[in-house]
């Protein structure tokens, strides 16, 4: 029987200007017809699959695909023709348009003719109920009601393109709060490098041992407990909405989420990648937003390569080493309970180093968007928009200012640090005084400094280090941020003793 993959459905938004790409499963040695009006193309079902390219289109509305093996025929209505981009991560990605700041007016505004649509990825854990679920799922046209459950970064950034390019925008949301970037690349990617295989190492060491029925036995335990736990949490949170989550662990016990992590728990290693992503993949798109990074701050050491073996495999399984990556860098965080770990800095160090090593990428910088003791900052609109403008000055060619400035090299002279920025031609905004910047010696031990700025320069120093060797700008989980280009967009930080 003649099926196309569900990733197809009446209003859907296909890539223009590219080859796209149709395919399904079906009966062995058949024909299998795509058409568009006259965009015709054909293939033949193979070991009961089978996978089409119609030609590029330039933007349209209002198109129908039809999809016939001979006997069976397939129809699909609405269909758009603009810019397809995948909205990939986790939570901070994931965070609905309603639960953030002015969602109910940003919904308010979008009706049938938005020119935006979203297809949402079901969040599974197996195969199974990927393909169960898989079947319910289909493109959306925006509205107030149905728009309300769409990640708020990737809403925010398709209103912007979509305005600025004037052709509907399709988003994908392929994104499942509190996931490792290890969730969303395959077993291999880990295995094969030894700096990242301790997340297969790791998992195996966890689930040695254990049968199958001890695992789920072990997993839906968890879920009992956490049932139970958030029941009493609220409770509490009831009488006293702003008791932390460390007051309410020390009353109730650990939490303990995401429980074990075991064949049963969607949070394994690889899970996202072979029941979310590569149920998505080859479907034709633009190139790849993504926020993650949070969930990885217990090994920030080993981020870029993790990070870039990711990229390097999403466009591996898409066919194409040049399909662009623009990723968010992570804002300002801390929770009142932690000390300054330093880890979310190597985390930004990692994601700008990526960045600068990894051709087609771009690097959204939002260290002003974070909020302290919250790690679900809710004001996506300057993160969508900030994608957006790395997206139309990168991938589309339009001369716009996306770029704050970003650290290019230092000279040490005369017990000064004259630091050097790209992206700060048109010179610095600062917001009450510069701070941020410190300054170390040969000690390594690192000194608030003063400094001035100006002419795409920043002068730095401090009577406490007369001879300093290494600088670096806001070098800390949590901390305020005054410095920015002519833009808006802050500088990013940086440390020139950083290794990562």
């Amino acid at each position: 029987m003649l099926k196309c993959s569900q990733m197809f459905s009446d209003s859907m938004v296909l890539q223009r200007e590219k080859c796209i790409a149709v395919w399904g499963t079906g009966e062995d040695g058949k024909i299998i017809t795509a058409a568009i009006g006259e965009n015709k193309t054909e293939c033949t079902v193979k070991d009961g699959k089978w996978q089409c390219e119609l030609l590029p289109m330039e933007a349209a509305e209002g198109l129908t695909l039809t999809v016939t093996d001979g006997t069976d025929t397939i129809t699909f209505t609405d269909i758009a023709i603009g810019e397809v981009w995948l909205c990939g991560g986790q939570s901070n990605m994931e965070l609905e348009i309603q639960n953030a700041k002015d969602g109910a007016k940003c919904l308010a505004e979008l009706n049938k003719d938005t020119p935006i649509r979203y297809y949402y990825t079901p969040k599974v854990a197996t195969a199974e109920e990927a393909e169960r679920q898989g079947e319910q799922a289909v493109w959306q046209r925006a509205d107030s009601e149905t728009s309300k459950c769409w990640s708020a970064v990737g809403l925010h950034f398709a209103r912007k393109l979509s305005k600025d390019l004037g052709v509907v925008v399709g988003l994908i949301g392929c994104n499942w709060g509190g996931t490792s970037a290890s969730n969303w690349v395959d077993r291999e990617t880990l295995e094969n490098d030894r700096r990242i295989s301790s997340y297969i190492t790791e998992y195996e060491d966890t689930i040695k041992g254990k049968t199958l029925e001890e695992q789920k036995a072990e997993y839906e335990a968890f879920l009992e407990h956490e049932k139970n736990w958030l029941k009493k949490a609220q409770v509490y949170w009831d009488v006293d909405p702003n008791m932390s989550w460390g007051q309410l662990e020390e009353k109730l016990g650990i939490y303990g989420w995401p429980g074990p992590r075991n064949e049963f728990n969607p949070f394994r290693p690889c899970n996202m990648y072979e029941n979310m992503l590569t149920r998505v993949c080859p479907y034709t798109l633009r190139g790849f937003l993504y926020y993650q990074g949070e969930s990885d701050d217990h090994k920030p050491d080993s981020y870029y390569v993790l990070l870039t073996a990711l990229i390097a495999k999403w466009r591996e399984i898409w066919g194409d080493d040049t399909l662009p990556f623009i990723m968010v860098q992570l804002p300002m965080h801390s929770y009142a309970a932690d000390p300054d770990y330093k880890n979310w800095c190597k985390i930004r160090s990692a994601q700008m180093k990526t960045f600068r090593t990894v051709k087609n990428t771009g690097i959204a910088v939002i260290l002003d968007c974070g909020e302290f003791n919250e790690i679900h900052p809710k004001d996506k609109l300057p993160v969508g928009e900030r994608l957006c403008l790395q997206a139309e000055k990168i991938v589309y060619g339009m001369d716009v200012d996306a770029f704050g400035p970003i650290y290019e090299s230092c000279i040490f002279n005369d017990g000064k640090a004259e630091v050097s920025f790209s992206h700060a031609e048109n010179g610095f905004k600062v917001k009450g005084s510069i701070k941020g910047f410190e300054i170390a010696g040969d000690d390594g031990k690192f000194t608030p400094a003063q400094a001035a700025i100006g002419g795409g320069k920043a002068l730095v120093w401090s009577e406490k280090v007369p001879s300093p060797n290494a600088v670096r700008y806001n070098w800390t989980n949590y901390g305020e941020v005054t410095v920015f280009g002519k833009n808006g967009i802050p500088m990013a930080p940086f440390s020139t003793s950083d290794d990562v």
